[in-house]
């Protein structure tokens, strides 16, 4: 995607990246993290403000920073990065909320042939099936 993102770094095992938004809120620390599931191979996508008091990552805080489409350009970055150095890996994103669900839905479905060229994309239904990734469908 040919889209502005921010610089990230990222430890050896690309497993875990660091950023910061920058925006009308101030600068704001942001952690994506590739966290291994009990299914072999499989990882789940956390996402979120890096919470200092816990330190850890708050993926329900509202951060509003006016840069959400430069931040979810940056999180798909990382899903290259991480594939690249585990490839046949497979990765789980669900957003925290409802909404963010919605969020990460509409922006799969406004990049998905681009992204499509590159990764196979499903989505879990409500009845509980993986099916290939369909626009105007909730997952």
């Amino acid at each position: 995607m040919n889209l502005p993102k921010y610089q990230y770094r990222s430890e050896s095992s690309f497993e875990y990246f660091e950023f910061y938004s920058e925006g009308p809120k101030g600068v704001i620390k942001k952690v994506v993290e590739y966290q291994l599931t009990s299914e072999e191979n499989v990882y789940n996508l956390a996402f979120g403000d890096f919470d200092e008091t816990a330190k850890g990552i708050d993926d329900l805080t509202i951060t509003n920073n006016r840069d959400s489409l430069k931040v979810l350009s940056t999180v798909a970055t990382t899903v290259y990065a991480f594939m690249e150095k585990h490839p046949g890996a497979s990765i789980i994103a669900t957003g925290s909320t409802e909404a963010r669900t919605r969020l990460y839905r509409m922006g799969i479905t406004n990049y998905l042939k681009e992204i499509s060229e590159d990764f196979s994309i499903f989505g879990y239904t409500k009845s509980g099936v993986w099916e290939v990734f369909k626009t105007g469908k909730d997952y």
